[in-house]
């Protein structure tokens, strides 16, 4: 640590870290294994920038990070059409999966391999997703995947859901169709949109999951036959919200309501893990875990809310009315999106303040939805301020050096600062993924809390 609390990073080593990986080579299967009773999934990195230098490089980060400004403003519609929703309607086992780097399927999302129903697929982990899906075939259009389609006619133990069933109802209330007839009672049509134009269409079926050897019968899931969006190579989605169809809910004689995961810091050549259970002997943390508990409320949907309470940069508590009593920190944590982004007041705070720390460098023009950047071209080593998020209950969590910056090019002219601001005041701050690099995140459900943990991330 340097004065203020900054961290002094060599400057090849800042670009070697926060580099998007050059893409190439085919999709794998992520491992899997179950330890003392626990079940580990590989987590890696999903993102792919092509190899046509700086302007191939730039191109790719600002329509991921386009992408990732229409997630935000997708889940600020979502969490407006929950409390309308919910306002009229009103001993365990552990798994631990594999992690990894989307890097090879083209989105700066993680992803993990799952089995279903005898086949296996590599699906994006997302937290603030109702539902599990994977594409499926006869396929009428969807994105490229580098896996064989789903096909439920070789799968003897598939079955569609019929329409008058509990888990379609369940469905209808997640997506806000409740009250919708059935058109044919022996299928559950499904229909999940997003603001950025992407989708996912076709019917609700079950089948067995199998997560590292742990099998689970009737699994519901969405076969999709129609699917378009930013979802890369992959073959679909692991939806780990808190609804009653998500894979944590389904799950709950397994493992407990309990997951966690430690995403990788790297785009390749590192993985995490997505542990299922409550077992912490897997856990290979380097600080106490440091818990807060989830903010109760039925109009939330299937989001891990927590109250953010404060910011501290490079040593320096950040004043803003955005952390006033009230609710007005409230903040999703969420594994889907990328940058973190905060309310205006907030955000313009923590701006000002990590552009006083860096005075002495020059800044650079903003890009795409990051508008504080710098450029360090030359430059051997940079004084990066330290950045701790503090939370209800006395929680603080200082974010990991590599989620601080993101750089945009590789002769290091434009570094700009991962965080982002909202339009709204009564928007929702989201911590994304890149401030969680290298931290164990432990989601617990019947707990009703979120722990953290400074860790390593490598798969165990």
């Amino acid at each position: 640590m340097a004065r203020g609390g900054a961290h002094v990073v060599a400057a090849a080593a800042l670009l070697l870290l926060l580099l998007l990986a050059a893409g190439g080579g085919g999709v794998h299967c992520l491992r899997s294994r179950a330890v003392s009773g626990a079940t580990v999934l590989e987590l890696r990195h999903h993102a792919s920038f092509g190899p046509g230098g700086r302007s191939s490089r730039a191109e790719e980060a600002r329509g991921v990070l386009a992408s990732d400004a229409a997630r935000v403003s997708s889940l600020q519609r979502r969490i407006g059409s929950y409390g309308l929703i919910r306002s009229s309607d009103a001993a365990s086992k552990l798994a631990q999966v594999p992690v990894t780097s989307g890097a090879m399927l083209r989105t700066l999302n993680y992803v993990a391999t799952m089995g279903i129903g005898g086949g296996e697929a590599t699906v994006i982990v997302d937290t603030a997703s109702e539902l599990t899906w994977v594409q499926c075939k006869p396929c009428d259009a969807c994105h490229d995947q580098q896996e064989p389609l789903f096909d439920p006619s070789a799968s003897p133990s598939y079955a569609a859901v019929p329409c008058n069933s509990s888990s379609c109802d369940a469905l209808r209330v997640a997506t806000g169709m409740s009250g919708q007839a059935c058109d044919q009672p022996a299928t559950c049509s499904y229909a999940l949109s997003y603001r950025d134009g992407s989708y996912s269409r076709g019917v609700l079926a079950h089948d067995k999951l199998s997560l590292a050897g742990e099998n689970i019968e009737g699994f519901v899931f969405g076969c999709g036959t129609s699917n378009q969006g930013p979802f890369g190579g992959t073959s679909g989605l692991m939806g780990l919200g808190r609804s009653q169809l998500s894979l944590i809910s389904q799950t709950m004689e397994q493992f407990g309501g309990v997951f966690s995961y430690c995403l990788p810091p790297k785009e390749s050549g590192s993985s995490g893990s997505l542990v299922l259970g409550d077992d912490s002997s897997v856990y290979r943390n380097s600080t106490p875990i440091v818990y807060t508990a989830m903010v109760s409320d039925p109009l939330q949907g299937p989001f891990y809310m927590v109250n953010l309470t404060g910011i501290t940069v490079g040593g320096e508590e950040v004043q803003s009315p955005g952390f006033s009593a009230g609710g007005g920190g409230r903040a999703i944590v969420d594994s889907g999106t990328i940058i973190t982004s905060l309310v205006p007041s907030v955000y313009a705070a923590v701006r000002a303040e990590f552009l006083s720390q860096l005075a002495e460098y020059p800044q650079a023009p903003p890009f795409s939805i990051l508008d504080t950047c710098f450029d360090l071209t030359g430059l051997r080593e940079v004084q990066v301020p330290s950045l701790k998020l503090a939370f209800d209950g006395g929680a603080e969590v200082e974010v990991d050096s590599k989620g601080v910056l993101y750089v945009v090019s590789g002769d290091a002219s434009q570094v700009c600062l991962a965080l982002a601001a909202l339009r709204s005041e009564d928007d929702t701050p989201i911590i994304g993924n890149y401030q969680q690099k290298n931290l164990r995140v432990i989601f617990d459900t019947a707990g009703s809390q979120i722990g953290f943990a400074q860790e390593t991330c490598d798969y165990i």
